[in-house]
């Protein structure tokens, strides 16, 4: 074989096959986006990530992968060329052949080598980025106007949005890429080895017919049969793909809620309660796992059996061209591993739709996840009208999602300095009127002029971010802090080299949270310890950047006035208080109100609650008496 001439036919090879494969792959792109389901759904999710306006870097990077990929193929025909010459000089006792032979593998496996190491590279840092895309883009479609809250009220909700978020992107972006690039090599790689085997396959007699080049025919028709018959053992393996996701996604939802609820469920006593639910959550997860064993064993018993019997398959059609001198041992050798190649090519489908029915349950996954956020954007929301100072509600009317009225034409005007205090019965309507004013209440209608931006809502229990003791007083501003990351990457690169040298024993301890962040100048001042101070958490002051989870840390009643720090901190226009002194005692709900006037005179305050107490502090009242029924009165404070 003239491997000088071999070289220069690869050149050419992979040039022309490079531009019909680029035409070929677009247009199916093309095709599967218009003309199939599961192709709209990926480019309903990805679409613009490829677009040319949005940049050209992702179409050249596939263009480059797919270049990689079909020099990938043609480093395995010139494989199959080399095992020919090698085992031809074997069998011809040819020393200098055979050691001009090993010559040439060692430059082909380098070559093999660097192309397989760039076409990891490539294919990893256009995963990072596809999946860096993505998220971004479901991240911020689900932080936008409240999806994330708004989607609870649909008729048919979305479940465990943080693994669709999280876990499905990644396994998204990984099978796009492997599976697509997969189908490229197996039928670029058909091509190459068809012809190859064309060349070395003869004449087979069968039932008196004589057939040219049996060993192709013959190939096409043993995976034909062998993938329609994966194929319909395989198809439940879809849904149970799907269900595995989500039943799995579920029991590890309810070990966040046993964690985040671990107080009140320790005096409760209800490890029994919480025992059966998890338990029986788990056995979802263990059934469906069964099932998918069960299911997977018959599958890949049919795709081992298929396998091993093509081992022996393309010897025994040759071996009587062989023992005739037909054909040399290395054309032999050269039959069996293109049959190999040309059969495993052929059976890449077959093998694949155990990922491919995971691919389809993700695509389903996001793509549901993508609907919710459509339908809770659509939700109805009352009209909401920008407006400096004062807030103003004309003719709002309230429902519940099973169309109960709570509050029936509601009119009211609050200026600067106000204070209403709303209050009624329970189920009444009272936080309900709040999240209507918020544009959170999806079942209201009316007009409502309010400042847009200089809004801060207080709930009876506060949310406390991750972070710092800074971070959860500025909330919902954001603090600048020097380390942008919770764990230090330099420190990480250096945990994992001190990890390699023997089997890790604790990375916990190499790889350490920091316990406190340093923030910016510009949040450096001291005005959050003087808030802390008049908040009467000062003993609280020296543990300002401590980072850890202070809704632990602090009891209700801390966390409720660390809430009314951030008043202060916000400077609100309005402010919504939502049972927000429930766990304080009387004194120190006083304190806590006469601070707020003190120091916001103009702000307006729209509490909520049963103390009578709370009147004092109120100029005015707003009694919801249900069924739609309300009425105002003006009490001065005393």
């Amino acid at each position: 074989m003239n491997w000088t001439q071999e070289l220069i036919d690869s050149a050419i090879w992979l040039s022309q096959v490079y531009v019909v494969t680029l035409i070929c792959f677009g247009l199916t792109v093309w095709f599967l986006a218009r003309r199939t389901v599961w192709g709209r759904q990926f480019w309903q999710l990805s679409g613009g990530y490829f677009s040319p306006r949005r940049s050209w870097k992702p179409i050249l990077t596939i263009a480059f992968i797919l270049f990689l990929t079909l020099a990938g193929v043609r480093l395995q025909v010139l494989f199959s060329n080399w095992y020919n010459t090698m085992y031809s000089a074997l069998q011809d006792l040819n020393e200098a052949a055979f050691w001009l032979a090993m010559w040439l593998f060692a430059a082909l496996a380098t070559v093999h080598v660097l192309r397989s190491l760039l076409d990891y590279y490539v294919q990893q840092a256009f995963s990072i980025h596809w999946r860096t895309w993505l998220n971004n883009q479901l991240l911020g479609r689900w932080l936008d106007r409240q999806s994330y809250y708004r989607t609870q009220h649909l008729e048919k909700g979305v479940d465990n949005p943080d693994q669709r978020i999280q876990y499905d992107v990644t396994v998204f972006v990984q099978s796009s890429l492997t599976l697509s690039m997969g189908v490229v090599d197996a039928l670029v790689s058909t091509v190459a080895f068809t012809l190859i085997l064309w060349g070395l396959s003869g004449p087979l007699g069968l039932f008196g017919v004589e057939i040219p080049r049996a060993m192709v025919f013959l190939v096409f028709v043993y995976v034909l049969v062998a993938t329609l018959l994966a194929i319909r053992i395989g198809r439940p393996l879809i849904m149970l793909n799907f269900l595995n996701e989500r039943f799995n996604a579920d029991y590890r939802y309810a070990l966040v809620r046993l964690r985040e609820y671990s107080e009140s469920i320790a005096f409760y006593a209800g490890e029994k309660v919480e025992s059966t639910l998890l338990r029986g959550r788990f056995a979802q997860v263990i059934s469906n796992a069964w099932a998918i064993v069960y299911r997977s064993l018959k599958f890949l018993g049919f795709n081992f059996s298929v396998t091993q019997a093509a081992v022996v398959f393309p010897f025994i059609i040759q071996a009587k061209r062989f023992f005739s001198e037909q054909i040399t041992l290395g054309d032999l050798m050269q039959t069996a591993q293109a049959f190999g190649r040309l059969q495993d090519n052929l059976s890449f489908f077959r093998n694949a739709y155990d990922e491919f029915a995971s691919y389809r349950a993700t695509l389903d996954r996001l793509t549901g996840f993508n609907r919710a956020i459509d339908e809770a954007q659509q939700l109805p929301r009352p009209n909401l009208n920008d407006h400096a100072d004062h807030l103003s509600i004309r003719n709002l009317t309230v429902h519940t999602p099973n169309n109960r009225l709570l509050i029936d034409k509601l009119d009211l005007s609050l200026t600067p300095g106000d204070a209403l205090l709303i209050r009624g019965p329970s189920g009444a309507g009272k936080t309900t009127l709040l999240r209507a004013i918020a544009g959170l209440w999806p079942f209201c209608e009316g007009d409502i002029e309010r400042p847009q931006d200089h809004l801060l809502f207080l709930a009876q229990k506060p949310y406390l971010p991750l972070g710092s003791l800074r971070q959860a007083l500025y909330y919902p501003q954001i603090v600048s802090t020097r380390e942008g990351l919770l764990i230090d990457r330099e420190e990480q690169k250096e945990a994992a080299v001190a990890s390699s040298g023997s089997a890790p024993q604790n990375l916990d301890e190499q790889v350490e949270t920091p316990s406190t962040v340093t923030p910016l100048a510009t949040h450096q001042d001291p005005q959050a310890r003087e808030i802390l101070e008049q908040i009467q958490l000062g003993h609280l002051t020296d543990r300002l950047d401590e980072v850890n989870d202070w809704s632990r840390i602090l009891s209700l009643g801390e966390q409720q006035r660390l809430a009314f720090g951030r008043l202060m901190v916000a400077h609100p226009k309005v402010a919504f208080l939502d049972e927000a002194t429930s766990a304080m005692d009387e004194g120190l709900e006083d304190a806590m109100y006469r601070l707020i006037r003190r120091h916001l005179p103009d702000t307006v305050l729209i509490s909520v609650g049963h103390r009578s107490t709370l009147v004092r502090h109120h100029a005015k009242q707003l009694n919801l008496k249900g069924n739609g029924q309300w009425s105002m009165s003006n009490d001065l404070p005393a």
